[in-house]
């Protein structure tokens, strides 16, 4: 049996202890839904119980019990405990970050630094606030959101003075992140809009004062701003980990579905070709051709070695990192654009005393268009154009997904090509007006204006990991802005008639 602090929220500070039992485990014992997101460290097969799980325990299994925060920290799980010991079941006690220290930690606020105290105390217990009135050091109150006023108060009756800074701060660790930094006489204006709720930290102290030059985590540019990232699942997963970077929470929706050709004669004839010395260079235009040329090969027995005597080009950044996983380094890149122009102006034209071969083979999308092949053939290249895999409209989001579309609660949506904005507005509708709109290039802002949409971003040069940054860009400039105003930063979301604000 073990009993395993997940932390205070941020699925990310679980310790290396508590991910290498959850491996292990045969039962867990969630405690909330949001420890549902650590359940991604078990095996395949573990079983999610409720209640009575000591008789699996006793019973030999390892049944991992998670618990918020760290257990034996202000915790209720400590009757658990005992009642393992009393059944005599072995168990183990995995600490987990607390949120007294994390929480101050990402709103950056050095409690325990350059003071002689620094003190926790769960205000659901009786407390004497006149005794902690004299804390010399930093106060961190725990389950006190609702009486924060109050203890404010007791805290000035009690001979600490009214001026002393104070931060609440909700969501901690998380993405809905939020603090208010006030003085304990200032406590009932600062905090009546605010709408905190549990759980939640009060800190009082002159550590507060740290927080406008050490804030790290709620500064971030796009802090909370939720992302619709509209592409294939394959495709997202390095640009969603891009946008965390940010503190963007992305939200992935298919609205591609690759699928293989209908029929698959063409591309037989042309792996035969390849291995039998028919062409002289493959290029690839996507990350999606490297897959289907690859499922094509085991599908034969074949591996990387086929490509030996081969010239091999790539399109881009993401295209040649599947073919590196794959074994095989491309010969040419585009130094610039990262486009089919990008690499026909890198491509050297054919030469019949240096080129024994002069054909090319081409495996793209069946919607590709005719640019790279009218480059080659122009440069005395003859091009076998093969259609390697179908691009389909995805089946539509769930209605809760639509209606955050449509209604703006999406922050932001990035369209990485011109498919992904007619797919996007044909399986889910138009994005509401607030939501800024981000695209990879001129082609596909001018789709995205066809269909209505204001352009807000589009990438310096056409790679979404270069949409992401200048996202970020835009995101920063516009917090910056805020400041400079004296406003309160807000997501583009908070700007839709009817959204919650905050003050």
């Amino acid at each position: 049996m073990a009993f395993v602090g997940t932390g205070p929220g941020d699925p990310n500070l679980l310790t290396l202890r508590g991910a290498e039992l959850l491996g292990k485990a045969d039962a867990v014992v969630l405690d909330g839904e949001a420890s549902s997101a650590l359940l991604k460290h078990c095996r395949e097969g573990v079983e999610v119980v409720e209640g009575a799980y000591l008789d699996r325990a006793k019973a030999g299994q390892l049944v991992v019990r998670l618990c918020e925060g760290d257990p034996m920290v202000f915790s209720s799980i400590t009757e658990e405990v005992a009642a393992c010991a009393s059944a005599e079941v072995d168990f183990e006690v995995v600490p987990g970050v607390p949120p007294a220290t994390a929480v101050l930690a990402y709103a950056g606020i050095p409690a325990a630094v350059g003071v002689p105290e620094f003190r926790v105390v769960d205000a659901a217990q009786d407390q004497d606030w006149s005794a902690h009135a004299a804390c010399p050091g930093t106060l961190v109150i725990y389950n006190g959101v609702a009486e924060a006023v109050a203890i404010g108060k007791a805290l000035v009756a009690g001979g600490k003075p009214d001026s002393t800074p104070v931060a609440v701060s909700s969501g901690g660790t998380t993405t809905d992140q939020f603090t208010v930094v006030s003085t304990l006489g200032r406590l009932q204006p600062d905090l009546k809009h605010a709408g905190f709720t549990e759980p939640a930290l009060i800190v009082v102290g002159d550590a507060v004062g740290q927080r406008e030059k050490l804030s790290w985590f709620e500064t971030k540019p796009l802090f909370g701003w939720r992302v619709l990232v509209p592409r294939t699942k394959e495709q997202s997963k390095a640009l969603s980990e891009q946008l965390v970077s940010y503190g963007a929470v992305p939200d992935e929706v298919p609205t591609i579905s690759v699928e293989p050709p209908r029929t698959p004669q063409q591309m037989d004839r042309a792996i035969k070709g390849l291995v039998t010395g028919r062409y002289e260079w493959v290029a690839f235009t996507s990350a999606n051709a490297v897959k289907a040329v690859r499922e094509k090969f085991e599908e034969y027995g074949l591996d990387a070695r086929a490509f030996a005597g081969l010239k091999v080009a790539a399109v881009g950044e993401a295209t040649a990192r599947a073919l590196v996983e794959f074994g095989v380094k491309p010969d040419l890149l585009p130094s610039g654009e990262q486009s089919s122009e990008g690499l026909v102006a890198e491509w050297p034209p054919y030469d019949s005393m240096l080129d024994p071969i002069n054909r090319v083979l081409l495996p793209r999308a069946d919607i590709s268009t005719d640019t790279l092949v009218a480059g080659l053939t122009e440069l005395g290249w003859e091009c076998d154009d093969v259609t390697a895999y179908r691009t389909v409209r995805a089946a539509p989001p769930p209605q809760p997904i639509r209606e955050a579309i449509k209604g703006g609660g999406f922050d932001a949506v990035l369209f990485t090509s011109s498919s992904t904005v007619r797919n996007l507005v044909g399986i889910a509708g138009k994005p509401h007006n607030v939501t800024v709109i981000a695209v990879i290039g001129p082609q596909t802002a001018k789709t995205a204006e066809e269909f209505g949409l204001r352009v807000d971003v589009m990438a310096d040069k056409p790679s979404a990991t270069a949409l992401a940054a200048a996202l970020a860009e835009y995101g920063a400039k516009q917090r910056q802005a805020a400041v400079a105003a004296g406003d309160t930063p807000r997501k583009p979301s908070q700007n839709r008639r009817g959204a919650r604000r905050r003050k």
